[in-house]
């Protein structure tokens, strides 16, 4: 019995003062500000899905700061053939743990304008990893998005 006390006791010390396995900080945050080059995005609608490879015959980027986000995509062949593209938008963002949820005011579509969008975001090393639905049930949109970015700066 004498043995078993002091390593009650240890057992007991080391537990009292580690965090429980559920307990996350909210205070810890994903280093989202700065700017993002899209590499690959999959959208899935219903038994469809699309994976587009954003590093070939245009770029797209995204940018974050404390409130806001934007991002820009463009062809590369400063639209003088069947692919040219651009598209624009902005808005608000909020960031409570890796919830992310953005408040589109401003885009291309004019009509996706006032929307929010909800997803979850992790970041390992460079690479940024944005998943979550769009849904405008007057659009007929209700897809789900993962999109792939690396960190430009």
């Amino acid at each position: 019995m004498k043995k078993i006390t002091p390593i009650l006791l240890l057992v007991l010390a080391l537990t009292a003062c580690s965090p429980m396995p559920s307990e996350k900080s909210p205070d810890v945050k994903i280093p989202l500000i700065g700017t993002w080059k899209l590499i690959s995005g999959t959208t899935i609608r219903g038994a469809d899905t699309i994976v587009v490879d954003y590093t070939v015959n245009q770029s797209f980027i995204k940018i974050f700061n404390d409130t806001h986000f934007s991002f820009f995509r463009h062809d590369l062949s400063k639209g003088q053939d069947s692919t040219a593209v651009f598209a624009a938008g902005a808005g608000t963002y909020t960031l409570k743990g890796n919830a992310y949820t953005e408040q589109l005011e401003y885009f291309t579509l004019r009509e996706w304008e006032g929307n929010q969008f909800e997803f979850t975001v992790s970041i390992s090393q460079d690479t940024l990893i944005q998943t979550g639905v769009e849904k405008i049930p007057e659009l007929g949109v209700d897809q789900m998005i993962i999109e792939k970015y690396v960190k430009v700066k």
